[in-house]
């Protein structure tokens, strides 16, 4: 038997688009970022047809992963913030001021450095990230699984599943509903 687990990254989130912030001003983006849904529009065709392939539909809390499972058609059978993204740390300086996709990579560089701030540890997200692929090992032996999460903790999930043997057969990307799918055979 054949046992599959997709990973699919939400929507594009609905933000108020914002020219140029400081590392201070990203405390109250995050947390808008935290709080948004997404975008209304028509989830693509290809990834609703990955979905429809799932049995087990699993969430994390965040608002524009449980908007993107609504935009897929589909009810989660589990949320739980276990599967959700790895938290941004922010830093406390007024200068330079960048734009809030450019302060988010610099932030996430910092923080797979060793800078958390107030925020959960790369440490931390690790050990979350393993436990989340363990429970979806266990749900896939109900059927496919398909994860509405985040980029990057759908790649620290990856790693995971690939550690304990799963092989990825699809993926088309990281980019806003992009999903890459994971297949274990059992003899």
């Amino acid at each position: 038997m054949e046992r599959e687990i997709i990973l699919m990254r939400h929507g594009q989130p609905n933000l108020t688009v914002i020219d140029k912030i400081s590392s201070l001003d990203m405390k109250h983006w995050i947390e808008q970022y935290d709080l948004s849904e997404i975008i209304n529009q028509l989830a693509p065709e290809a990834s609703v047809e990955v979905a429809a392939t799932a049995k087990v539909i699993v969430s994390s809390t965040a608002p524009r992963a449980l908007t993107s499972v609504r935009a897929l058609g589909l009810q989660p059978s589990l949320v739980d913030e276990i599967f959700c993204e790895a938290q941004l740390p922010y830093g406390r300086w007024t200068r330079p001021r960048l734009s809030p996709f450019t302060w988010a990579f610099i932030l996430r560089i910092l923080w797979l450095c060793g800078f958390s701030g107030t925020v959960e540890s790369a440490r931390k997200a690790k050990i979350r990230a393993n436990t989340a692929a363990q429970q979806l090992q266990s749900l896939a032996s109900e059927g496919p699984v398909l994860l509405l999460g985040h980029g990057f903790m759908n790649r620290m999930i990856a790693k995971r599943l690939e550690a304990a043997g799963w092989t990825r057969h699809k993926s088309n990307g990281n980019r806003y509903w992009s999903a890459t799918a994971y297949r274990m055979n059992q003899g």
